[in-house]
């Protein structure tokens, strides 16, 4: 099992399958996964694996780390379209994300204008008002929904502790519709238990959600890296498709959607 952990705040430019040349910045443990989920297909590994480590990176060093990038970026000629919030788990845990995407913000402002501001989150922590609002200043807050139902949630993305889908649809209506959905299809076996978050069932109760908070951009894809449970099967190209023709024939708000296989 290869697992991929960043091991430094900043890290690429990488070349992303969404969101082109962009520019990643880890809020988690350089040398440890820290994330409540713990997702069979998660390229950081499992959380037990990387226990070791939970020295989180200052506010300081973030802005300092990010700001000597940049400005080689810069003298470069060769600046990000996105500045991405992901890393080794759920950027939202940092006690300090509010004030560091103020931060990353400002920074952007001055030496990348054209870069977007990304996160790449599961949502978890949308009912913290400050948590909340910082998303709202990017301009992709991605948020991650594998499944509309909560069994299913719980053998894919094995969520550490209470998660209740209904509530957290609650609170992507908060954005009105100012938001990136995010979905990574799949099917398997794990620990004896089958899943297919693309069955019709699924699918339908998926669209409800889709409905209900109707996000600007829609993105599916399915498993690109390697994944610390072995029985994971991708989806193909013309199943991801089959799913955009049924988005198609809801999306009266004109929602983007992107397919990544």
């Amino acid at each position: 099992m290869a697992t991929l952990l960043f091991h430094n705040i900043i890290f690429g430019p990488v070349q992303s399958r969404r969101l082109g040349i962009s520019l990643g910045i880890n809020l988690l443990p350089a040398h440890g996964k820290w994330c409540n989920f713990d997702c069979l297909y998660c390229e950081c590994g499992w959380n037990a694996d990387h226990r070791n480590d939970r020295r989180l990176p200052t506010r300081e060093q973030v802005r300092e780390a990010l700001q000597e990038k940049l400005q080689r970026m810069q003298q470069d000629k060769a600046l990000p379209d996105a500045i991405t919030f992901s890393g080794n788990g759920e950027p939202t845990l940092h006690p300090q994300f509010p004030t560091i995407m103020d931060d990353a913000i400002a920074l952007r402002n001055r030496l990348a204008p054209q870069a977007k501001i990304c996160v790449l989150s599961n949502a978890t922590n949308l009912h913290k008002d400050a948590v909340f609002h910082a998303l709202q200043k990017t301009d992709k807050p991605i948020l991650k929904v594998d499944s509309a139902i909560e069994s299913s949630i719980r053998r894919i993305n094995r969520p550490q502790g209470h998660y209740d889908i209904a509530y957290i649809t609650e609170q992507l209506q908060r954005f009105n519709g100012q938001f990136t959905l995010q979905t990574l299809f799949l099917r398997g076996l794990f620990h004896g238990e089958k899943f297919d978050n693309s069955t019709p069932e699924e699918i339908g109760k998926w669209l409800d959600i889709v409905q209900r908070t109707h996000p600007r951009e829609i993105m599916l894809y399915t498993i690109h890296r390697d994944t610390p449970a072995q029985s994971l099967q991708k989806l193909a190209k013309d199943e991801l498709f089959a799913i955009a023709q049924q988005l198609a024939a809801i999306n009266t708000w004109g929602a983007e959607v992107r397919i990544a296989e």
